[in-house]
């Protein structure tokens, strides 16, 4: 059962948990609120840069296609689609005439719609859809009771649950922490069978090795049908750039695996300015524009007409220490242009996220991410990555980080729906009925419109002092610790079909079995 069908006592507590449940389904149903499948945004992406500038982004990132060209190692298959394509490949190097990319991306959909095992989950991803997801890759895991440490596979299913109990989210992610108890060879297998087992929202695959990436692909077609899945993308995978301009055989193999079967690829350069990158972020985005479209092209050689996302990850760093940062306003306003860019070639975007190099839940974490999440609001992002609970640079995943950032989720909820106008949105009314030097609060119109008028925040504290000092002078940190234990102690699986979990079942047992344990 899902948490939705969960039956309470009844007591006068219930009765209003339940109430706000079904405003909460409401207001779903009509796409507004938190529980929506994702959110269809009401308010403009921003263009911020001009229309001549980004034109010379464009220039010099087909100067360094042209001139520079990019590496693609260990691939032969990937060198002869180029080759066939009409690319200059020399050796391993490979260099593109201008436009020459931009007219193979024109068979990519401008939208497309990730199916969830629970049709009602669904996302479209593209257009003005926004879709957001839990943070992705980080070995460690830590919480407020035992600090930091390496995540295990029961880790990486507390946060698949986490994700899951909440309605902030729309998609359940894909490798939330390293499972780094379970084999390398053999955790994606337990991984992508969490996804399905303890979600029922969409999911991503591995991306590691091809094999890998095929046995994702397989475990996918397991749930949805071998037809349903070669007609529809019921799987992503998210693939990085080995920056600066080299594609590696694993991600061009992993790439491939996934547009062959129909399946979207994220295509992602992780540009860290002054190392992988140049220091200067318009520099930076033509690097990322040359390395991103080179790999959503090559999905289209593949297979024509696959689904693609074009991805990015901009990041500074201390040019004192060496030291990567996040959630810095360089990288922030870069990815308002990636936005524009991504626009002109037509392509879903996943830009930005909720990035942070502190090493606590606090106000350095917030500060940071609330800056990189807004620019992937603004910038037009449909695709999300790293909404929740990136942490120490993308090293560690918090369990309390991950509640406090689903809280900004739910708020960004209601920011992207803009502001609703109307007759009774304008309450002029209400005027009339208060007067002047009145207040509204007991008035017909608030009466009507308080159990949905504002967002309400599942951490933030907004008693009066001494009653907060009353009650233990909690910090938010302090809150979200109690709130995930909570809903960990609350989650219930949604329902599965017992074929497709038995299945699934023994098609990860024949794969382990298969081969020995690989630690590295």
């Amino acid at each position: 059962m899902s948490n939705a069908s969960l039956t309470l006592p009844d007591t006068p507590k219930t009765t209003r948990i339940r109430g706000r449940q079904a405003r909460v389904a409401e207001r779903a149903h009509q796409g507004e609120g938190l529980g929506r499948p994702y959110i269809v945004r009401n308010i403009p992406s921003y263009d911020v840069m001009s229309l001549e500038h980004l034109i010379m982004v464009e220039q010099a990132a087909d100067r360094i296609l042209a001139e520079t060209g990019i590496e693609f190692r260990d691939d032969p298959e990937t060198l002869a689609h180029w080759k066939k394509a009409g690319a200059k490949v020399e050796g391993l190097l490979v260099k593109f005439e201008p436009g020459m990319l931009r007219e193979i991306l024109c068979s990519a959909p401008a939208q497309f719609t990730q199916h969830a095992r629970n049709p009602a989950h669904s996302v479209e991803i593209g257009g003005k859809s926004v879709v957001f997801a839990p943070a992705y890759g980080s070995p460690f895991v830590m919480d407020l009771d035992r600090g930091r440490r390496f995540g295990t596979i029961e880790d990486f299913r507390n946060f698949i649950k986490l994700a899951q109990s909440s309605p902030n989210f729309h998609h359940s992610g894909g490798t939330i922490c390293e499972p780094t108890d379970v084999a390398v060879n053999k955790r994606h297998l337990d991984m992508v069978q969490a996804h399905i087992m303890f979600s029922d929202r969409p999911f991503m695959g591995s991306v590691t090795a091809e094999e890998r990436s095929e046995d994702s692909i397989d475990m996918a077609r397991i749930v949805f049908g071998d037809s349903f899945t070669d007609e529809n993308c019921v799987i992503l995978g998210n693939v990085n750039v080995n920056s600066p301009l080299v594609w590696d055989g694993t991600m061009t193999k992993s790439l491939r695996a996934y547009a062959r079967a129909n399946q979207a690829a994220v295509i992602v350069p992780f540009i860290l300015g002054g190392a992988m990158g140049p220091v200067t972020t318009a520099g930076a985005l033509a690097q990322s524009l040359a390395e991103t479209m080179a790999g959503c092209a090559l999905t289209q050689l593949e297979r024509k007409g696959a689904p693609v996302i074009f991805g990015n990850f901009l990041s500074s760093m201390s040019l004192r220490s060496g030291s990567p940062t996040f959630g810095t306003p360089e990288p922030a306003i870069g990815s308002m242009v990636i936005g524009q860019l991504a626009r002109r070639l037509n392509l879903p975007l996943r830009c930005s996220g909720n990035f942070t190099t502190s090493k606590l839940p606090d106000a350095q974490a917030m500060m940071e991410g609330t800056m990189s999440m807004l620019a992937a609001v603004h910038c037009g992002a449909n695709f999300i990555l790293h909404s929740a609970g990136f942490l120490d640079g993308l090293l560690s995943m918090s369990y309390e980080k991950f509640m406090i950032d689903a809280d900004l989720c739910g708020a960004l909820h209601v920011y992207l729906d803009g502001i609703k106008v109307d007759e009774d949105h304008l309450a002029v009314d209400a005027f009339a009925e208060v007067g002047p030097g009145n207040h509204f609060f007991g008035c017909s119109h608030t009466l009507a419109h308080y159990q949905t008028a504002f967002w309400d925040s599942s951490l933030s504290d907004n008693e009066p002092f001494e009653k907060w000092e009353a009650a233990g002078s909690t910090d938010m940190a302090s809150r979200a610790n109690s709130l995930w234990k909570k809903r960990l102690r609350e989650y219930q699986a949604p329902v599965i079909d017992p074929a497709i979990a038995e299945e699934l079942d023994a098609f990860v047992t024949r794969k382990k079995l298969a081969v020995d344990d690989a630690w590295y």
